[in-house]
């Protein structure tokens, strides 16, 4: 018991296990229950008013028919990263890319970052060697 009127312990629920994946909300069920049968209906009707000129039923049609891209691949690539030089030298790339106007400065910083994730596995890699040499020196 918490001791503060409710029935389990701050920061413990009573079920442990958490929700189920793929569980819905109760609302979210109701609302497929009243639609279910009416997809069809419904769709043809939204579609009519686009056709109409209705601008949100249009709206959402075009976002259904070509939804806006959350990312785009970029036509660019980075030299091999098989050392922190290398990194140096990626980096030094990516700014370039923007100074000539191949890439954008956003689009440079998510393939920094994927440069910084290289870096820390070169990083991590080097402590592990590092490591294991010491280890066996000390036997």
């Amino acid at each position: 018991m918490g001791g503060t009127g409710r029935p389990f312990a701050q920061g413990q629920s009573g079920n442990a296990a958490g929700r189920p994946k793929g569980s819905r909300n109760r609302s979210t069920l109701a609302i497929e229950a009243l639609l279910d049968g009416e997809a069809e209906a419904i769709t043809r009707k939204v579609i009519e008013l686009a056709l109409d000129g209705d601008g949100p039923a249009l709206r959402l049609c075009m976002d259904r028919l070509a939804p806006p891209r959350k990312d785009r691949h970029v036509p660019f690539t980075l030299p091999l990263i098989r050392t922190a030089t290398d990194a140096v030298e990626a980096s030094a790339a990516l700014v370039a890319a923007v100074a000539d106007g191949e890439l954008t400065p956003s689009e440079a910083s998510d393939l920094g970052r994927l440069v910084e994730t290289v870096i820390r596995g070169i990083e991590l890699t080097d402590v592990q060697e590092r490591l294991s040499r010491l280890e066996g020196m000390g036997k």
